[in-house]
């Protein structure tokens, strides 16, 4: 059977308003040919998809359960959340005409114009320099095209015959299955991932404070595991700072009360950090004309480098990590928590 250019596959727990919305832009994508492949835990039906149940396993488990019963030459990966550009699909199978070594194509997640002032917040943080500590900031805006070797599945596309040649994701983990993937294509395969601001998807953000936090706090956890366990793509200064920081306050704190010496390096420092805080609130303002979404921003940022801070140690301490699914309110068909 001849295969089609693309198979776009969205692992979900059930069918939410979120995955229809997704749907509905993809049936509006300039590029024609292509399926859509929804994993979900029960069987369900979506006009114009082809849906896939699963039971309840991972997110890792559900991409490879589509990537088998895809017929696409490219495995074109959405979060539940995200919906692409109109010209997403097309824009990113022009770059994989470009180089056979290109094993995957990405580009940048921004914040839907219609989210809420709180999920515009936690969309800034991510944006943001001192938020994302430049480790991910080309993920979150649009930036010059370029090669990396790390991204989510938000929005990555990858050559079937090379995700093949890996096995595909590492089912023990979520979130990080997408980091495994792309250090296996980029050092084992020796292979390129492609990011370019064409390839465009649109990500609802968790909203601040709470929802973002608990999202912050699978992610600390996961990145300082991989930082011991996968440490050529994880094992980076951007993300041990917030915890260099987080200690340094907690620490900073208590032994600047004793010495005098400590409480003028602890000054020095803190107000450097709350000065960034100040221009990232600036930016913030400049560009959506919001104070209260400013001073959000402000105190978002704070508020995940230090959970993230305080978490990622013990992530890297850890043996191994469960991965637990979010849960879902089946009345509702959303999300709950972060």
């Amino acid at each position: 059977m001849r295969k089609l250019p693309a198979s776009v596959i969205i692992p979900v727990r059930t069918i939410t308003p979120y995955v229809r919305e997704t749907v509905g832009y993809l049936k509006k994508q300039s590029e024609k040919n292509f399926e859509i492949i929804i994993v979900t835990d029960k069987k369900e039906e979506l006009v114009g998809t082809k849906v896939i149940p699963s039971g309840e396993p991972t997110p890792a488990y559900k991409r490879n359960l589509g990537a088998r019963m895809a017929k696409g030459e490219i495995l074109a990966f959405l979060d539940d959340d995200s919906y692409p550009s109109s010209n997403w699909l097309e824009n990113a199978l022009k770059i994989f005409d470009e180089d056979e070594q290109i094993a995957a194509v990405c580009g940048p997640t921004l914040t839907p114009p219609a989210d809420n002032i709180y999920q515009k917040a936690s969309g800034w943080v991510w944006a943001s320099w001192l938020g994302s500590g430049g480790a991910g900031v080309y993920r979150n805006r649009v930036m010059p095209k370029r090669e990396v070797d790390d991204f989510p599945t938000v929005n990555l596309l990858v050559r079937r015959t090379y995700f093949e040649e890996v096995g595909g994701f590492d089912i023990k983990h979520w979130p990080g299955e997408d980091t495994k993937l792309c250090l296996d294509l980029t050092k084992k395969l020796g292979k390129k991932i492609i990011y370019d601001p064409k390839v465009l998807v649109y990500h609802h953000r968790r909203p601040v404070l709470l929802p973002h936090l608990k999202q912050i706090n699978r992610y600390a956890l996961r990145r300082g595991f991989f930082a011991k366990k996968f440490p050529e793509t994880s094992f980076r200064l951007g993300y041990f700072l917030p915890t260099i920081g987080a200690y340094g306050l907690v620490f900073g704190t208590i032994t600047s009360l004793f010495f005098w010496q400590i409480r003028f390096v602890y000054f020095l420092l803190s107000t450097f950090y709350f000065l960034l805080l100040i221009l990232s609130g600036f930016e913030v303002l400049v560009k959506e004309k919001n104070i209260y979404l400013s001073l959000l921003v402000m105190i978002s940022i704070f508020a995940t480098h230090l959970t993230y801070g305080l978490l990622f140690p013990f992530g890297f301490f850890q043996k191994d990590l469960k991965t637990i699914p979010r849960k879902v309110d089946l009345k509702s068909k959303k999300y709950i928590g972060g």
